[in-house]
C-alpha cells in the first residue's frame, strides 16, 4: 500500500512539475492573440493621427465646429459631415429599431418552429447582401419611388414642419438613412433575438399565473428583463450605421452642407473619405480627410465599447447566457 501510494506520489509529482510550463505558455500565447486586437486598433489610431497632424495643427477643435469644407482655399471642417452621419443614422435607428424588435419578439415567443426556421434564414441572407448591391438597388429602385410617391406624400401630410418641406431630389439624408435602416435591420434582429432566447422561463411563468395575458407577460416579463441587452443591441446596430459606406454614398446625394430638411442632400464621414481621398492634391487636404476618419474611428470604438458593456450586463443577470 506504501509502494503504491509513494509511486503516485511520484507520478503526481512529475505531473505538476510539467504541467506549469504548457498552462503558462499556453495562457501566454492566448493573451498575446488577444492584445493582438487591441495592438491593431492603436495602430490604425495611430496611424490616423500621424497622417492628419498638419490638419490638427492647422484648425484644432475648430475642425469639428466648422462647416467649411473648401480644398481650394484649404479650408476644412467636419460639421456637415458629422451632422449627415448622425442624421442619417438616427433615421436609420428610428426605423430598424421597431422593426427589428418586433421581428424578434415574434420570431422568439409566437412563431411556430417551421416558420421561424424560415423567417431567420432570410434575415441572415439580407445581412448577407454586399452593401453595393444595396446601393445599386437604392438608386435604381428605391430613390426613384421616394421621389415619385412617398417623399411628395409625405410633404403634402407634414410640409407644416420644416423636416419635410423644400424640393424633393430623392438622393437625400432620409434615403441614406432607410438604406441604413435596411443594413442594420438584420444584425439588431439577430442580436435580440438571441437576448430574448435568454430569458429565463420563471421569468414568464409567476405573469401568466397572476392572470397576464400573452401581450402582457412579453411586455412585462420579457422585455423589461431584455431592456439592457436589445438596448446593446440597438448600439451594436448604431455602430454599423456610423461606418456604412457604399450603399449611403450611393443614395445620399454627396453634399457638404446642414440643412433642416430630410429631403435634402447630405455626406457622412465615410462617404467622403470614399469620395474624395483619391481626388486629395493638397498635403493639408490629405490630413483632413485624415482627421475626419480619426473622428469617425473614435465614435465608431466609443459606441462599440458600450455595446459591449450592456450585453454583459443582461448576460450576467440570466444564467442562460454563455
Amino acid at each position: 500500500m506504501n509502494a503504491t501510494t509513494s509511486q503516485s506520489s511520484l507520478l503526481n509529482a512529475g505531473y505538476s512539475a510539467e504541467r506549469p510550463w504548457g498552462d503558462q505558455a499556453f495562457k501566454w500565447l492566448t493573451l498575446l492573440m488577444a492584445l493582438t486586437v487591441f495592438v491593431l486598433i492603436a495602430l490604425i489610431g495611430y496611424e490616423l493621427a500621424h497622417g492628419s497632424h498638419l490638419a490638427l495643427r492647422k484648425f484644432g477643435w475648430r475642425f469639428l465646429f466648422s462647416s467649411d469644407w473648401d480644398p481650394v482655399n484649404e479650408r476644412f471642417g467636419a460639421l456637415p459631415f458629422i451632422f449627415g452621419t448622425l442624421v442619417s443614422s438616427v433615421i436609420a435607428l428610428v426605423i430598424a429599431v421597431p422593426l427589428s424588435v418586433a421581428t424578434a419578439v415574434y420570431l422568439t415567443e409566437l412563431a411556430p418552429q417551421w416558420l421561424r426556421q424560415v423567417l431567420t434564414v432570410f434575415i441572415e441572407l439580407l445581412a448577407a447582401v454586399p452593401s453595393v448591391i444595396l446601393g445599386l438597388w437604392g438608386i435604381f429602385v428605391m430613390v426613384p419611388w421616394l421621389r415619385e410617391h412617398l417623399f411628395p406624400g409625405l410633404r403634402a401630410a407634414f410640409g407644416f414642419l420644416p423636416l419635410f418641406r423644400g424640393p424633393i431630389y430623392g438622393v437625400s439624408l432620409l434615403a441614406g438613412g432607410i438604406i441604413i435602416a435596411i443594413m442594420i435591420l438584420p444584425i439588431i434582429t439577430s442580436v435580440s433575438r438571441e437576448i430574448l432566447r435568454s430569458v429565463p422561463g420563471l421569468q414568464r411563468e409567476p405573469a401568466y399565473a397572476l392572470g397576464a395575458n400573452r401581450w402582457e407577460v412579453r411586455r412585462i416579463a420579457v422585455l423589461s428583463y431584455a431592456m439592457n441587452g436589445l438596448f446593446g443591441a440597438v448600439i451594436l446596430g448604431l455602430g454599423r450605421a456610423l461606418g456604412e459606406t457604399m450603399a449611403v454614398t450611393m443614395v445620399i446625394g454627396n453634399r457638404p452642407e446642414i440643412a433642416a430638411s430630410l429631403f435634402a442632400p447630405g455626406y457622412t464621414m465615410a462617404s467622403v473619405l470614399a469620395n474624395e481621398f483619391t481626388e486629395a492634391t493638397t498635403d493639408v487636404y490629405l490630413n483632413a480627410l485624415f482627421e475626419v476618419g480619426l473622428v469617425l474611428l473614435g465614435v465608431t470604438v466609443l459606441v462599440n465599447a458600450l455595446a459591449q458593456l450592456l450585453l454583459k450586463a443582461v448576460a450576467s443577470r440570466s444564467p442562460n447566457v454563455p
